[in-house]
């Protein structure tokens, strides 16, 4: 295979799964990683990736935000293991904060029904998946609603966190890195995701390995605040550890 051949089948992989790592292309394209290297330098120079630690990212990505529609089947089978590994993250009682995101959705679908819990969310999908279910106290967060991700924000939103305080807070994010942290594209959505880490006394974050690396417009907090990261087997080990060093505990499923 020649280079351009190559350098396209790299990025129509980085488009179509988020990103790509250096080990799978060597593996996938029977090439040395030193070539897959020299590959993935040749297309951040073009503008069309940026070099991330173990591999890139398609640069349209970075500051992009789908909608919700759009990432519910993206990464699907991981988001569900991930969320059922946050089950164990749960209070046996006592309350609860979950953060808007597709991955979260599928934690609060998950919820056991034997277990009394007060919910907090500022998400109407998260919301519309408990809002029938007799063993939870749900309370909907109210203010300006993101037609990107249906949550609610703005200072209403989190003037109503500041009444309330709970045993952990379940969060998604749209980028995570060691030098960033929790980075999301939108300031208002960062701003109400730091108020809603603030509330709780501990913060399990739920990202499947396409977060990781990826860094967007607006920070939400360091991994220093972050207690928890539960991710999937996809992720690279060394990005694994780097973001481990930083602070949380990592649970890989």
């Amino acid at each position: 295979m020649y280079a351009p051949e190559r350098h396209q089948q790299i990025l129509d992989t980085a488009r179509a799964n988020g990103r790509v790592e250096v080990a799978g292309l060597a593996r996938d394209l029977a090439v040395t990683p030193e070539t897959v290297r020299r590959d993935l330098t040749a297309l951040e120079r073009r503008g069309v990736l940026r070099r991330v630690h173990g591999g890139a990212i398609p640069v349209e990505r970075l500051g992009n935000e789908p909608g919700v529609a759009d990432r519910e089947t993206r990464a699907a089978s991981q988001k569900e293991r991930i969320a059922m590994a946050a089950l164990d993250e749960l209070p046996d009682g006592g309350s609860i904060i979950i953060d808007a995101g597709t991955t979260t959705v599928r934690l609060a679908q998950l919820l056991p029904q034997d277990r009394e819990l007060t919910v907090v969310t500022h998400s109407i999908p998260v919301a519309s998946a408990m809002v029938t279910r007799p063993n939870i106290t749900l309370h909907l967060l109210g203010g300006v609603v993101r037609g990107r991700t249906l949550a609610a924000v703005g200072e209403w939103t989190k003037a109503q966190i500041g009444e309330v305080f709970a045993d952990v807070a379940f969060m998604g994010t749209n980028g995570l890195s060691v030098e960033r942290g929790l980075t999301t594209p939108d300031i208002a959505e960062a701003s109400v995701k730091r108020a809603l880490m603030g509330a709780s006394r501990r913060t399990v974050v739920l990202a499947d390995h396409s977060k990781f690396g990826r860094e967007d417009f607006a920070r939400v907090a360091p991994l220093s605040d972050v207690d928890t990261i539960i991710t999937d087997l996809e992720l690279d080990v060394e990005l694994a550890e780097d973001v481990e060093n930083a602070g949380p505990r990592m649970v890989i499923v």
